[in-house]
């Protein structure tokens, strides 16, 4: 298992932040490789990405559940990658800073099984965290940007807007700096 924690302000107040990351469309805005994604329900999504491992190329498809909806503050979210032995969940924590700035926290783990997951581990142990630290840096100037002009358009997207997934492009960005492009 590997994890990591990526800490970062935001120029916005608590409920523009949480606004804009309770809409799956602005998250799904952000992940290169987004091929479709769908909300199932209130609490399931699926985000399918076009992936490179390797010289290998290749679409996944991930399930996301939110497990625990706690607005503006925390949300929590657990997924799996379809197919794949690769699994694992994370958390949103905000918290008000002052009346326009605004601090978030993003923890991921990444839990693979079978015989390949040490080798993936000891691969993604280094590149998790600027990964992370990537992704939330993007974050942070799409929600200052939002604040600003009216919701992205996002790759196709079918269903409401209403589950928690940002951990797609994550995954994206892993698989990505494990050696491919996609």
């Amino acid at each position: 298992m590997i994890e990591t924690e990526q800490t970062i302000a935001i120029d916005a107040a608590i409920e523009g932040v949480w606004n804009y990351v309770q809409d799956m469309r602005g998250w799904a805005s952000l992940m290169p490789g987004m091929r479709e994604f769908s909300v199932l329900d209130a609490d399931r999504s699926r985000w399918t990405l076009k992936i490179g491992i390797g010289g290998l190329i290749r679409t996944v498809n991930v399930l996301v559940h939110v497990d625990r909806w706690d607005e503006p503050e925390r949300v929590d979210f657990s997924y799996k990658l379809e197919g794949d032995p690769v699994a694992g969940g994370g958390s949103y924590v905000a918290s008000r800073k002052s009346a326009l700035e605004t601090e978030i926290t993003l923890k991921v783990r990444v839990e693979g099984s079978g015989p390949m997951a040490p080798m993936w581990e000891a691969m993604g142990k280094p590149l998790l965290p600027r990964l992370a630290k990537s992704f939330a840096e993007q974050l942070k100037v799409e929600i200052e940007q939002a604040m600003t002009r009216s919701p992205p358009q996002a790759a196709h997207v079918t269903g409401t807007s209403s589950a928690f997934g940002g951990i797609g492009r994550m995954f994206k960005n892993f698989w990505r700096a494990m050696g491919g492009a996609a």
